[in-house]
C-alpha cells in the first residue's frame, strides 16, 4: 500500500522479469511492464491497442540511463514500430485508461508534462528529437490529467525507473546528517548519503586538477561533469553547480579529491567522525 492505496500487480506470464500489469485501486489507469523481447506476444492483449503513453528504457550510446516518452492511439501497433526504428531500449512501461476515456488532446498533454518532469529530474538522457507541444484541453481535464500523472509518476519509481525524482527531493539537509571533505588543489565539498548513494551537493568545490594515477574512467567522468557545465571554473575554482549522485562514498571522494580515495574514512560530520566511525 502507497499513500492509503493498494497496488496491484500480476504476472502476465508468471515470470518476474517478464510481462506484468499494475495498478492502483479506484484508479482508472493500468500499467504495462514488458521487456523488448516480449512486445510481440502482446497481441493477446486486446487493450494495449488503445490510446496511451509509453516510455522506452535503456542505454545510449555513452551507456548512460536514457527514455524516449512517447503517445499513440494505439500503442501496440507504434511500439512494434519502435522495434524496427530504435535500438537502445530493452524495456517499455506503457500506460492507458481502463475505461478508454482518453482522447488525443488528453495524451499529448500527459505526454508534454512527463517530458518536462523528466529533464527537470536530469535522472535519464531523453531521447525525444522534439519537444512535446502541449494541447489546449479544459481546466477540468487538466485536474483530471495531473492527478492521472501524478498516479502515473508514482509507479514508474515503483517498477524500477526514478525517471521522475528529482536527487534535491530525497535530500534532508540535516546538518547532523551532512559530511565534509577538504584536500589539496582547493577540495572543498559537503556531501550526504542517501538509499541511492552518496550526493555531493551543489557549491561544493573539486579539486583544481588530478594526480597522474587518476584513472581514466575518473578523467572521463570529471571532463564530462564539466562539459555538461554541472561542474564550472569560476576564478580558477572548480564549483558544483547542481547535486551530483555517485554509485559511493568513494567515487564521491575520488571526484572531488582528484584522486583515490577511501570515503568511508574521508567523509567526516561535523564531529570530525567519519563514515566508518559511524557505522
Amino acid at each position: 500500500m502507497v499513500f492509503g492505496k493498494t497496488i496491484k500487480m500480476f504476472l502476465i506470464d508468471g515470470d518476474s522479469s517478464g510481462r506484468l500489469t499494475c495498478e492502483l485501486s479506484n484508479w482508472t489507469g493500468l500499467a504495462y511492464r514488458i521487456p523488448r523481447t516480449e512486445v510481440k506476444k502482446c497481441s493477446d492483449r486486446p487493450n494495449l491497442s488503445s490510446t496511451g503513453v509509453y516510455m522506452l528504457f535503456g542505454q545510449n550510446e555513452e551507456d548512460k540511463d536514457a527514455v524516449y516518452i512517447g503517445e499513440a492511439e494505439d500503442v501496440y501497433k507504434r511500439l512494434q514500430d519502435h522495434l524496427r526504428e530504435k535500438d537502445f531500449w530493452n524495456e517499455v512501461i506503457v500506460f492507458i485508461s481502463k475505461d478508454e476515456n482518453f482522447n488525443k488532446a488528453h495524451i499529448k498533454y500527459i505526454e508534454n508534462k512527463l517530458y518536462e518532469k523528466a529533464k527537470a529530474a536530469k535522472r535519464y538522457v531523453v531521447m525525444n528529437g522534439n519537444i512535446p507541444p502541449i494541447p489546449s484541453i479544459s481546466e477540468a481535464d487538466r485536474a483530471e490529467m495531473d492527478e492521472y500523472i501524478s498516479n502515473l509518476t508514482m509507479l514508474v519509481n515503483i517498477l524500477g525507473h526514478k525517471l521522475f525524482e528529482d536527487i534535491k527531493a530525497q535530500i534532508e539537509l540535516n546538518e547532523d546528517e551532512l559530511f565534509y571533505i577538504e584536500g589539496a588543489r582547493g577540495a572543498q565539498a559537503r556531501g550526504i548519503q542517501t538509499q541511492e548513494g552518496f550526493v555531493v551537493l551543489a557549491n561544493s568545490k573539486i579539486a583544481d586538477s588530478y594526480v597522474k594515477s587518476y584513472g581514466e574512467r575518473a578523467i572521463m567522468k570529471r571532463n564530462e561533469l564539466i562539459q555538461s557545465e554541472k561542474v564550472k571554473e569560476i576564478q580558477g575554482e572548480f564549483i558544483v553547480q547542481e547535486d551530483l549522485l555517485f554509485s559511493s562514498p568513494s567515487a564521491a571522494a575520488d571526484f572531488v579529491m582528484g584522486r583515490s580515495a577511501n570515503g568511508l574514512t574521508e567523509w567526516k560530520n561535523k564531529y570530525k567522525k567519519s563514515l566508518k566511525d559511524l557505522v
